[in-house]
């Protein structure tokens, strides 16, 4: 029996033997299975480690590729030379980044952005950049366009350098695209119809600005949306949509459909192509001043008292006497109620210019009146009909006198200090007398205008976009038409003198954008322009077993121009 029990035991000792082995055997695998998954599971981590930070090297190189050529533009109105490339080694990764140029500018219709639809001269460049770990497993080669395009001024209907107030009493509607580098207030008393894009490397803001102590107007506010239809900023509930709103993104873009963005939505300013020394008011200073005056560009320039004329040969030829003698130029005088000034003129008759054979060739005319104690300004008189496209500037205030290029219609610009507008009513003897001897008639003028403004501050309204053309007449029931676009680009530093409704009251404006400005073919002469600079496409290449391709380049790098796999 108790040997019996022995066998027994033994016998089941060697199962147990077998079975402690199997299960050994199986852990061992478990354990080898474990730690081949974990390194596999490393090094899939390690992978996507590498192509991420080759992803975040290569976006590094690509922005400071593309900053560089923005900045350029932005400051210079030019590309950099010679174009971004770089090689540079951080934590692990290293990129390299270039920059290549697509070939001569080329005038095109936009075709991407929020300025889809505006044509400018265009020119196209493809930024790359190359990013990988120092191990050289893995690499990311991203690319983007930039085009840099040269626009027209005058294909907006409203361009405000700074911040743009709009507060119409009654109604009114404006056509054509709305941008203000700055922030964008609009209310009404009564209902305001933009019917177009508005754009503001700003924000937007419904009701008036801190710092104009106009107060805040109850009226509606509608915007066209992508399919043409009005969409009232205000809400259900009686406040307003605007930038204010936590929502203001996705609200705004479900309400208007893409066609009111802010700086929230990646809009940033337009830059004047003004270069030399950086200021805007470079356009109208003298010549002396800024090579990018309009007197370089001036086929007719009145200087001092002096009348020049270029010749076809460049030449200029003195017609002081001639102008003087053919009544084409006149001293003016009268009182200016806004500035509570007298005004010295130059009076241009323009009627008569067009007869006189000294017609500028080239359709610019620069104008300047000596500094002195008295406010100087360039008044245009009988300019119903212009012989052919005229920009007139200069440094001093405008005063346009009756109806303006109304008979045959040219391409017209008036670019100045500040601009009025004297009805077909008006008479000097009775400019110094109270607002009801001083009763307008309905007047018409057909020009774009550049001009200065002076910006709200200190509890005073600038007037806002309804009084940037200005007045000093009774105006009550009586229409003042106007057709063309309207450009702020500076502060008025002759004619300074707050907004205040007293010295006039205001018009029926019937503004309308002069949509022939969308033809280049419509533009008046030497029309400003703005930088715009796009991002267009954009592409990511994945480069495994990136030693490969390394060793295939030259010294490790691609040379300018190259093609990387």
């Amino acid at each position: 029996m108790f040997l019996r029990s022995i066998e027994k035991r033994n016998g089941e000792s060697g199962i147990v033997l077998i079975v402690c082995l199997v299960i050994l055997l199986m852990l061992s695998l478990i354990g080898i299975a474990s730690i081949t998954t974990s390194n596999t599971d490393l090094e899939l981590a390690g992978n996507e480690m590498d192509k991420t930070g080759s992803f975040y090297a290569a976006e590094a190189g690509l922005e400071k590729a593309m900053s560089a050529l923005v900045t350029s533009y932005q400051t210079t109105g030019a590309p950099p030379y010679p174009l971004p490339y770089e090689f540079l080694t951080m934590e692990g990764y290293s990129y390299y980044y270039w920059a290549e140029d697509n070939g001569p500018a080329a005038m095109k219709v936009l075709d991407v952005g929020s300025y889809t639809g505006l044509y400018g001269l265009a020119k196209t460049f493809e930024v790359s950049s190359l990013g990988y770990d120092n191990d050289y497993e893995i690499g990311v080669r991203l690319e983007q366009g930039l085009e840099d395009a040269v626009i027209p001024l005058f294909q907006f209907a409203i361009f405000y350098e700074g911040n743009l107030e709009f507060s119409p009493g009654p109604d009114m509607v404006m056509d054509g695209r709305v941008h203000a580098n700055g922030d964008v207030y609009l209310q009404s008393s009564t209902n305001l119809y933009l019917n177009s894009r508005l754009t503001s490397g700003g924000s937007l803001f419904h009701g008036d600005m801190p710092a104009s102590g106009f107060g805040t107007l109850s009226g509606n506010v509608f915007i066209s949306d992508d399919a043409g239809t009005y969409q009232n900023m205000r809400n259900i509930d009686g406040t307003f949509l605007d930038s204010d709103d936590p929502s203001w993104i996705t609200e705004s873009l479900s309400r208007w459909g893409g066609q009111v963005e802010d700086v929230n939505h990646g809009i940033t300013d337009l830059n004047m192509q003004v270069v030399a020394s950086g200021n805007s008011t470079d356009l109208i200073d003298r010549g002396d001043q800024s090579v990018d005056s309009y007197e370089h560009d001036a086929g007719l320039r009145f200087v001092d008292g002096q009348a020049l004329y270029r010749n076809f040969d460049g030449s200029w030829l003195d017609v002081t006497a001639a102008l003087t003698g053919a009544g084409v130029i006149t001293p003016g005088a009268f009182q200016d109620q806004r500035e509570s000034q007298s005004v010295q003129s130059l009076d241009i008759d323009m009627d008569l210019l067009n007869a006189s054979g000294y017609f500028p060739p080239n359709g610019v005319i620069y104008a300047s009146l000596p500094a002195s104690g008295t406010l100087n300004g360039v008044r245009l008189i009988n300019g119903s009909a212009l012989n052919s496209g005229l920009t007139i500037a200069t440094n001093n205030p405008i005063y346009v006198q009756g109806d303006y290029n109304t008979i045959n219609q040219q391409p017209a610009a008036l670019v100045s200090d500040a601009i009025t507008v004297l009805s077909n009513n008006w008479d000097d003897g009775n400019s110094g007398l109270g607002l009801p001897n001083r009763m307008a008639t309905q007047t018409t003028i057909n020009a774009s205008v550049v001009t200065g403004i002076v910006p709200s501050a200190n509890g005073n309204y600038s007037g806002g976009f309804e009084n940037l053309i200005r007045y000093m007449e009774d105006w009550s029931g009586i229409d003042f038409n106007w057709k063309g676009s309207a450009i702020s680009l500076w502060e008025s530093r002759q004619a300074t003198s707050q907004w205040n409704n007293r010295y006039y009251s205001a018009p029926n404006r019937n503004f309308v954008f002069d949509r022939s400005l969308l033809d280049p073919l419509g533009l008046p002469p030497e029309a400003p322009k703005v930088n715009v600079v796009l991002r267009t496409s954009w592409n990511q290449t994945i480069l495994y077993d990136y030693r490969r391709y390394y060793e295939q380049l030259e010294h490790g790098l691609p040379e300018i121009g190259d093609t990387i796999p």
